[in-house]
């Protein structure tokens, strides 16, 4: 609704300035092809019936800009890249063609892949004396604490174990080769995914061998430690020491649910929602171990607030996820926020989804308030650092300092174009159904190259004109300041084209005169659909066979034998949308 924007033209009082510009009235979205270095989301890959891949959800994270997913789940049930799924019969190993269809699907679409290696399997980990040789995944509805005989959460302790263990893992490695670049050995310390508990020592020998193991099959691939939910610093040396693995660390990643079950603002991960300990004492930690890589990257791959919780509702989350992404961003950590859409069959219900999940209701995969604030944060601060040259000076605020309140954060970053963007707000417990009260704040901005500065609320969208205070080029008088991230960019800020949002719900149905294919289009202006078709499983070459402007095609050239496969994409005069998802049909 929000793409049809309108343009403003910015008149300023202060001298010397250039022509006014003109600007958008609201955020133009930014898709994930257009954006090299961004934040991320995590995701059950589809399954049926629960999360249907021709249902309009998947092609949803493209469209909001996401940069990275991080898959591979044990929430919901264990994901078809998991162990248990890969291995089911001793010694043979397998995926679903429609497994790689959906992670080619995310790297053809600009989304880079984290994948996480599961790492129980009931032929291997089962406490019984009788192993089996062959098994069957649960599809779903299982959960923590499980503690069956043939729980997958055993986790592999014994050196024949962990050898079978790192069989799945080069065949995965191998598999993915050149396509999935990252892979995480996982743990939740603080729940009872790892059988009987989460033990660090334990972890750690995993490791040591997990390492060499992702990094002989392909040395281009990177591993990422996973081995922490709440960030414990005791756990996490204990797990180093026992390793003795460092070096081969390529990302140090944990998780951040400040209060869990309760509001409480993002920021408090630093500051007391986790007592003693931190993420930036966790970090510290890991810079200063020995043999640690001193470029080590850190990753917050577990991030959310939601509105179900006590105290909160969907627009303190809606709030609160922004303000996460960029308190960490702002520290040099990228961000992985839970969840894309609901799988309800689960234990999480439609709790933790941008989309709500699929419970046959009316509102089945519509976006709740957070989903447009992360597509604000994205096309706003994906592809930016941090500029410490960037000096933002913030004149007192009277109420705040007779209430004891939360500070005012402020960080200012410069996009790979070189234009700067201000964030500030207030570091707040933000209040369910309650509008924060108005304040205002003047600042000062050195260095930032801003000349025609608007005022972007970054969780509804909306951008208006700023002036700078008479005869400065660099002040802003009387600007409001809220529990939600205000920004200040230039009104030449917004220079990317607008591309359509991906198509959906495409299916193929086999006639007597060929393929018949439907789908449905959505918002930016599509005026043709490129449709293309592949003969064959992943690796086989795609054609783009015809041009139409409706919603459906028949494809009477479509050879008989064969699997045949076919995705579309929408096109306006800015460019190409990403592609739906893809749709097979056998002939």
């Amino acid at each position: 609704m929000h793409l049809k924007t309108a343009i403003l033209t910015l008149a300023l009082v202060a001298p010397n300035l250039a022509p006014a510009q003109t600007f958008p009235t609201h955020v133009p979205p930014k898709r994930s092809s257009q954006i090299q270095s961004g934040f991320g989301i995590n995701s059950d890959l589809p399954r049926e019936p629960y999360l249907p891949w021709n249902r309009w959800w998947w092609t949803r994270m493209f469209d909001a800009g996401v940069s990275w997913i991080r898959i591979g789940q044990y929430e919901n049930s264990s994901d078809p890249t998991s162990w248990d799924w890969v291995e089911q019969k001793r010694g043979v190993y397998a995926i679903a063609p429609e497994v790689d269809d959906y992670v080619d699907s995310l790297l053809e679409n600009g989304v880079q892949v984290q994948v996480q290696l599961m790492y129980g399997n009931p032929m291997y980990t089962s406490l019984s004396g009788v192993k089996p040789d062959q098994i069957t995944p649960a599809p779903g509805t299982f959960h923590n604490d499980d503690r069956s005989m043939n729980s997958i959460f055993w986790p592999p302790t014994t050196p024949d174990q962990i050898a079978a263990f790192l069989r799945y893992v080069k065949w995965m490695v191998n598999h993915f080769r050149g396509r999935i670049h990252y892979y995480a050995l996982w743990n939740e310390q603080d729940i009872g995914y790892w059988n009987p508990w989460g033990n660090p020592e334990e972890y750690g020998r995993l490791l040591a061998a997990f390492i060499p193991a992702v990094h002989e099959t392909d040395p281009q691939a990177k591993v990422i430690y996973g081995g922490q939910a709440d960030p414990v610093s005791s756990w996490a040396k204990r797990a180093l020491d026992e390793c003795k693995c460092a070096a081969g660390i390529d990302v140090f990643a944990y998780h951040t649910y400040p209060g869990y079950g309760q509001n409480m603002n993002p920021e408090s991960m630093d500051y007391g929602a986790y007592e003693a300990d931190s993420p930036a004492k966790l970090r510290d930690l890991v810079r200063n171990y020995p043999g640690i890589r001193k470029d080590i990257e850190f990753w917050d791959d577990e991030f959310n607030s939601i509105g179900t919780w006590t105290g909160s509702d969907d627009t303190v989350q809606a709030k609160y996820v922004p303000r996460g992404i960029i308190y960490n961003h702002a520290a040099g950590v990228k961000t992985f926020v839970w969840l894309l859409a609901a799988g309800v069959d689960g234990n999480e219900f439609d709790d933790f989804g941008f989309l709500h999940g699929l419970r046959n209701l009316p509102d089945d995969f519509a976006p709740r308030p957070v989903f447009y604030a992360l597509q604000n944060t994205n096309a706003l601060f994906s592809d930016t650092k941090l500029d410490p040259g960037i000096t933002i000076e913030a004149a007192d605020i009277p109420p705040l300092r007779r209430q004891q309140r939360a500070p005012l954060l402020r960080y200012g970053f410069r996009n790979k174009n070189g234009k700067a963007i201000i964030a500030y707000w207030i570091a707040a417990h933000s209040v369910a159904g309650a509008e924060f009260p108005p304040l205002v704040v003047d600042l000062k901005l050195e260095n930032s190259g801003i000349r025609e500065p608007v005022l972007i609320d970054v969780t509804s969208g909306d951008v208006t004109a700023l002036a700078w205070k008479q005869g400065t080029t660099n002040t802003l008088s009387a600007i409001p300041v809220r529990d939600s991230i205000l920004a200040i960019a230039d009104a030449s800020y917004f220079d990317w084209p607008v591309l359509p949002e991906a198509p959906s719900s495409l299916v193929a149905r086999s006639s007597s005169s060929g393929v018949e294919l439907h789908w449905v289009l959505h918002g930016g202006s599509p005026s043709k659909v490129a449709i293309e078709r592949r003969v064959g499983n992943t690796g086989a070459r795609w054609e783009r066979i015809a041009t139409e402007s409706g919603t459906q095609f028949n494809d009477t050239s479509a050879p008989q034998g064969s699997v045949v496969c076919y995705r579309v994409r929408a096109i306006n005069a800015s460019g190409e949308s990403a592609y739906s998802n893809i749709a097979r049909s056998g002939r």
